[in-house]
């Protein structure tokens, strides 16, 4: 099958852990994207929370897991060119015989006026996997930059950082001190390599799970609903957690060995074998 991306492209992704995409929806796949994030937001799930205070103007709204559940989302993540640009970008780190595969799918929805911000963070501390893996960001409202997913260019390198609660900064997961914390980005926006971008529906924003990424309120009219699909190389296993993970993945206790591929239907493969 014909390569979407370009050389560039994937060294541009590997050199910078994200990569700006236009048009990685078709208008028809635009519209199934807000259907199913309308269905989400018609029927609560267990996961479902709202991320924003009781004193916001706005509302921010976020949802988990619900591919099994609205089948817009299920064709999107497996039978879109989502999963085979998350291929192309993942290829490196894919061994001959194992498959890339889907992990989960995260509805955000910030409503027009709020002003909660998605703190600076990493993905991957909040994961129940070890191994690489990329987040497709799409948008199915037009995003001003002002409004846009923020990421740090080069920070997906690592080391871990510290991840807190969002809306009380709470060490919740790893003890105090126990690993770094996070730069004061804000403090000192011009030191720090900071990518965004003017985003149209359908347009996508790929990023490696410890790329470093935050996102401002939503200051204008209409709402910011995004679709994100998130994709786990051939090297990705599974990595019991001594904490809840985001989002939780309880029924694998037991089911897959520490270590082992995540091979399950909770992962369906979207490539190889």
């Amino acid at each position: 099958m014909e390569s979407l991306l370009t050389d560039e492209q994937v060294e541009a992704y590997h050199r910078d852990g994200l990569l700006v995409l236009r048009g990685v929806l078709t208008p028809e796949e635009v519209e199934l994207a807000r259907e199913g994030i309308e269905a989400v937001l018609r029927e609560s799930g267990m996961l479902t929370q709202v991320a924003s205070g009781i004193d916001d103007p706005g509302r921010f709204v976020e949802d988990f897991r619900r591919w099994q559940q609205i089948p817009q989302i299920e064709r999107l993540a497996l039978h879109s060119d989502v999963p085979r640009y998350a291929t192309e970008l993942l290829a490196r780190w894919t061994p001959e015989g194992q498959p890339v595969r889907f992990y989960h799918d995260h509805v955000l929805v910030k409503e027009g006026g709020t002003k909660q911000r998605t703190p600076w963070h990493q993905d991957q501390p909040y994961y129940n996997v070890d191994g690489h893996g990329t987040s497709a960001w799409i948008p199915v409202d037009p995003v001003p930059v002002a409004g846009c997913l923020e990421l740090v260019a080069g920070s997906h390198d690592g080391p871990w950082k510290m991840p807190r609660t969002f809306l009380d900064g709470k060490a919740k997961w790893f003890p105090e001190g126990t690993l770094e914390e996070l730069p004061d980005i804000d403090e000192a926006p011009d030191a720090y390599d900071i990518r965004a971008a003017d985003l149209e529906p359908g347009d996508a924003i790929f990023f490696d799970f410890l790329t470093i990424h935050g996102a401002p309120g939503f200051p204008f009219q209409g709402r910011r609903r995004v679709l994100s699909l998130r994709y786990l190389a051939g090297d990705a296993t599974h990595a019991p957690r001594d904490w809840i993970t985001s989002p939780p993945f309880d029924e694998l206790v037991g089911v897959i060995p520490r270590g082992a591929p995540m091979d399950d239907p909770l992962f369906p493969t979207v490539s190889g074998p």
